[in-house]
């Protein structure tokens, strides 16, 4: 049954903001497609809760987020890093559902690993658009836009969804195991030959150079043979582009359309959410692979999120759900009824 519902923003640290599952169609017009950091996190709290897998959730920063329900009740599906959930004085752990209800607040905090969170919410709030989407591009502040202290947010159609409240299952895919795949190219051959070496054989570590644009690492230089002599072209999400000061940046979400730096290599899709949540200080090593091993490794993992999503979207994803559903008294009619 929906109904609407009001939360309020009484606490949001930096780089919080609405997205839904992207802008695409439009990197040919200047527009990065934005979206997600993690889309699998941002899915799986979608589809815990009932909503569709690109609906509009609140992407939260390791800085966090404190949410009041002011007006009517809502179901709230959290997923992401490993965050600490406090509802009503419990603490959660980060892949949950939790139902609220007027007064009370819930507060999303960093936990021991990850970067970014995904609060989404039954009925989705009601934001801005640009293009059609709620995705926000974080440099101009269009689409759903940046959370702030004393915002409300207004859900039109509400959903209370208690029969799902408690855990997310977490795949075990959702966090990086270090080990990043790629594609090498499409200007490796600007590289001189122990910069091939060095990021193929190199451990490199992720720094604090990182926004939703992209991730400056720190490692072995990585010198070019003839610096910035390729011109402008097409970016995807993953490249990782060198300047010429021999620094590597792995593009992100809301990455430049063009670029004329040399890329030496780009992320394979399928490790790219789990890099994303990576903190400064990580270490990550580089596993180059072939063209089309990077097409089956792309499928599997396809495979494999919508796999875990159609478990998570069943109300009885978890032992305690399916006991919740169950009738275990037999012969219990009424409070004030008779047993078999």
């Amino acid at each position: 049954m929906s109904q609407t519902a009001q939360l309020h923003v009484s606490f949001a640290g930096p780089l919080v903001t609405f997205q839904d599952g992207g802008r695409f169609g439009s990197l040919r017009f200047g527009v990065p497609a934005s979206g997600p950091m993690d889309r699998l996190a941002h899915a799986a709290a979608n589809r815990a809760i009932g909503n569709g897998a690109q609906a509009t959730t609140i992407e939260v920063s390791r800085g966090g987020i404190d949410l009041d329900c002011v007006t009517g009740s809502v179901t709230l599906g959290i997923a992401g890093g490993d965050c600490v959930v406090d509802h009503r004085g419990s603490i959660e752990s980060g892949w949950t559902v939790i139902t609220m209800r007027p007064g009370e607040r819930v507060s999303v905090r960093a936990g021991e690993w990850g970067s970014w969170s995904y609060v989404a919410i039954a009925g989705g709030p009601v934001v801005s658009r640009w293009l059609g989407h709620s995705a926000t591009h974080s440099m101009s502040g269009l689409g759903g836009g940046a959370l702030v202290v004393g915002e409300k947010i207004d859900i039109a159609a509400a959903r209370v969804e208690s029969v799902r409240d408690g855990e997310i299952p977490v795949p075990d895919f959702a966090r990086s195991t270090g080990r990043v795949r790629v594609v090498m190219g499409p200007q490796d051959h600007h590289f001189e030959d122990e910069a091939i070496v060095a990021f193929r054989e190199s451990p490199y570590r992720v720094t604090d150079a990182f926004d939703r644009m992209g991730v400056r690492l720190a490692g072995a230089p990585l010198p070019l043979r003839e610096v910035l002599s390729i011109p402008s072209e097409p970016i995807v999400r993953g490249s990782i582009q060198v300047a010429g000061d021999g620094v590597a940046t792995v593009l992100l979400a809301d990455h430049q359309t063009t670029g004329g730096y040399p890329k030496i290599a780009t992320v394979v899709s399928a490790d790219l959410d789990a890099f994303t949540q990576l903190r400064t200080g990580d270490v990550v090593e580089f596993e180059p692979v072939e063209a089309a091993e990077a097409v089956s490794i792309a499928r599997h993992r396809a495979a494999q999120i919508e796999e875990y999503l159609g478990t998570v979207v069943s109300p009885g994803r978890t032992m305690t759900h399916r006991l919740r559903a169950e009738n275990l008294i037999s012969g219990a009619v009424a409070d004030h009824g008779s047993l078999d």
